[in-house]
């Protein structure tokens, strides 16, 4: 059976401070609700820049509580506002020396839900999170809202099909993974492993992506968001590979019930002789 929701994805480029970052997306966000959007999903970090290039503690200043800090609490009044469900992902802090690279999920009617916080830390050239934030703590949680249910990856975790199969196994019909990735260091797997994660769990899969380069060094975000549907194809276009975009693409459900009586993996599955996964 159809069921059609309107979903998208912002990316955008650094504009030098949070404050004007924040007025930017806002005004995406409100772009997409206008062309009908149900459900939109912002980029990585979305209100800083990606400071994870360098290890410099100045960074931590970007952090903020969730839900009661004053990103959240503004887009709380941006779903309240667009009846859009918004998936917000930030740099959180829960006290002095405990930060996580959070996505909080706030409903169309603008309760918050709850967070995802990122499983999979890289500490790699360019990518020294480790300096900045713990592994998340609350598992793979799926929320209910008023699209339908929904899981969160962010960026690194996607290098990772536990996670992306334990969002299936809960329920998950849109996935959002927002990114913070660079052209030379990942652009041939972008559309390869999130397509392969959206059909080998059967179901939507959300990618975005930052554009530009923010003014740091060995930088150069490639967007190219967008969204993979459960047979593994790109749904329309992709997004810029240099400018800001709102991606806002229409995602019928329905698919993932077809889908998953065609190719019935989850039937099939066999958890049984899968300990060696999780032993080893």
């Amino acid at each position: 059976m159809s069921k059609l929701v309107t979903a998208a994805l912002v990316q955008s480029e650094w504009t030098g401070d949070k404050e004007s970052m924040v007025d930017k997306n806002v005004g995406y966000a409100k772009e997409a609700a206008e062309q009908g959007a149900q459900v939109l999903c912002f980029q990585e970090i979305f209100n800083s820049p990606y400071f994870c290039n360098v290890q410099d503690s100045d960074n931590y200043s970007y952090a903020e509580p969730v839900p009661d800090g004053p990103t959240i609490q503004r887009m709380i009044d941006l779903a309240k506002e667009t009846g859009m469900v918004l998936v917000v992902p930030i740099y959180e802090v829960v006290d002095e020396g405990t930060f996580f690279n959070t996505a909080a999920v706030i409903d169309s009617d603008g309760t918050f839900l709850g967070r995802y916080r990122k499983t999979h830390i890289p500490q790699v050239k360019g990518f020294w999170e480790k300096f900045y934030f713990r592994p998340g703590n609350l598992g793979y949680p799926v929320f209910d809202t008023a699209v339908g249910r929904i899981g969160v990856y962010i960026c690194y975790d996607r290098h990772f099909p536990e996670g992306w199969r334990v969002l299936g196994l809960k329920g998950a019909r849109i996935v959002f993974n927002p990114s913070a990735t660079t052209r030379g260091h990942s652009m041939h797997l972008w559309k390869l492993e999130q397509t392969a994660a959206a059909v080998a769990n059967e179901y939507f899969v959300g990618a975005i992506n930052r554009v530009g380069a923010e003014g740091l060094t060995d930088t150069d975000y490639y967007g190219s968001s967008y969204f993979a549907n459960p047979r593994g194809e790109i749904v329309g276009e992709t997004g810029s590979d240099t400018d800001d975009e709102v991606v806002v693409r229409q995602l019928d459900l329905g698919l993932v019930e077809e889908v998953r009586r065609y190719w019935a993996f989850y039937r099939d599955r066999r958890p049984e002789v899968y300990n060696e996964v999780a032993a080893v």
